[in-house]
């Protein structure tokens, strides 16, 4: 049975979709902009603020149902200019565990929601 995930700790929706969605052990979350969820607006205007609060946007929607981003088995990242790769790649290094790295996808897209200039969606599974 699906089931939404919502919390006040990351941003609300703006259009017609849910922060995720749940199916027996797996959590689907949808992608997660650097929106800082006290304020509505970017946290930061560069990749490094703003790789930062999209995961800690995603951080919050895992602990709400449990989970940590060890239990990430996938991430997509989506880039407004692929030569923030290198920057958000180290931010993004430091939200995982070493060695317990998700699978990932990351490409540049014409445009993000905003104007941001990452976005990051995940696949996560309810550990034991």
């Amino acid at each position: 049975m699906k089931k939404i995930l919502m919390t006040e700790k990351a941003p609300l929706a703006i259009g017609p979709y849910s922060q995720g969605t749940g199916a027996g052990e797996l959590l689907f979350l949808s992608g997660q902009l650097p929106i800082n969820p006290e304020t509505g607006e970017f946290a930061s205007e560069d990749i490094e603020g703003q790789t930062r609060q999209s995961l800690n946007n995603i951080k919050a929607i895992l602990e709400s149902e449990g989970c940590t981003m060890d239990d990430v088995l996938k991430t997509t990242v989506f880039l407004s200019d692929i030569n923030n790769f290198g920057k958000m790649n180290e931010v993004y290094a430091g939200f995982f565990s070493e060695g317990n790295y998700p699978a990932r996808s990351a490409f540049q897209v014409a445009a993000l929601p905003k104007n941001a200039l990452v976005e990051i969606e995940v696949v996560a599974v309810k550990s034991k």
